[in-house]
């Protein structure tokens, strides 16, 4: 693939959608484009910003918050993964609502506490924190949304 028909593409893959740089190495991968010129092609678009990371990862954490309905440490998990830097990643998540973010933890354990089967508070309460332990949230948090959760129940 020529630099320009590799550029070219690459300029499309990303006015289609947010893409961070990790995402285009691996499309240029894919593509068999040589290391020098991936680079080359990386500058430009950045340049032009067609590609900017720390506009990626505030986009991928509030899709991801809002429609997977992920916590702050599957975000930053998946974001490290996307080999964003620390920075991008701290930003992005600041700029998560506080008060969305805890709503949105108790909603999933009031959602997720009426289709339990448990014997006694403590069983509930455990298997309401793996839930949202697995949904990346942290301990304060979860807390809150049990005591609210059950609250309501």
């Amino acid at each position: 693939m020529t630099h320009d028909e590799a550029l070219r593409r690459a300029a499309a893959y990303c006015s289609q959608a947010e893409h961070c740089s990790f995402e285009l190495t691996t499309k240029f991968n894919r593509w068999e484009v040589p290391v020098d010129e991936q680079r080359k092609i990386l500058e430009y678009l950045k340049k032009e910003n067609y590609l900017n990371n720390e506009r990626y990862a505030i986009a991928f954490a509030r899709d991801k918050f809002r429609y997977n309905k992920w916590g702050k440490i599957r975000l930053r998990m998946e974001m490290q993964r996307k080999e964003l830097s620390a920075d991008d990643i701290a930003n992005a998540l600041s700029v998560l609502d506080e008060d969305a973010y805890q709503q949105q933890a108790t909603e999933l354990a009031t959602a997720k506490l009426k289709s339990l089967k448990y014997k006694d508070s403590y069983e509930r309460d455990g298997k309401l924190y793996r839930f949202l332990a697995g949904r990346g949230f942290e301990s304060d948090v979860i807390r809150q949304a049990i005591q609210s959760a059950c609250k309501q129940d």
